[in-house]
């Protein structure tokens, strides 16, 4: 019998070795238990190409609960190529009210640079938008940095489209720590 993984929208098992195979060298999978460090490498590599590995603080334990523990809030995926693992997706399901249905937000996407080019990428998402679909979910969502014009014309040769009229916003350290507090 094949492992199962449990589905955060339906809390059912799915198949944890469910791939989808685009090319003969590249095949996708879901992260299972132990795949933390791996993620963990992979989330630093984004950082450090995203000029932001001051921001990185994410353990493999924290991994480890977070994408597998008994109160998961988000799921991810490995790329790999020839059998070795060369990317990842991390997303989560959000919901929008307006559609009435739910959605999934795509929080990272990430191919080592030796291996774009390749398909990955686009495989990657072809994933997700495949578990969209079979989830009943009414979109795949993500962000972009601004400067990263090859990215944005990626997503863009994929059809997908810049949200102009929104921004985005956070709060994180001592501003969420005081609103929290009702100052």
């Amino acid at each position: 019998m094949k492992p199962k993984d449990r589905n955060l929208k339906t809390g059912k098992d799915e198949d944890t070795n469910m791939k989808q195979k685009p090319t003969a060298e590249v095949t996708i999978r879901r992260a299972q238990p132990g795949d933390g460090r791996l993620i963990l490498s992979l989330v630093k590599e984004l950082a450090s190409y995203e000029r932001l590995s001051h921001e990185v603080v994410a353990t493999e334990d924290f991994l480890e609960n977070t994408l597998f523990g008994p109160a998961a809030v988000a799921e991810a995926v490995i790329a790999c190529y020839e059998g070795s693992p060369v990317g990842f997706a991390v997303y989560f399901h959000n919901l929008s009210t307006f559609l009435g249905r739910p959605g999934i937000y795509l929080e990272d996407l990430y191919v080592r640079p030796d291996f774009r080019g390749k398909g990955i990428g686009r495989s990657l998402l072809s994933h997700l938008a495949q578990l969209t679909r079979e989830r009943d979910c009414g979109r795949l969502e993500w962000a972009v940095l601004n400067w990263n014009e090859s990215a944005i014309q990626f997503y863009r040769n994929l059809g997908a489209v810049p949200l102009k009229e929104w921004t985005v916003f956070r709060l994180t350290g001592q501003e969420l720590e005081d609103l929290a507090a009702g100052e």
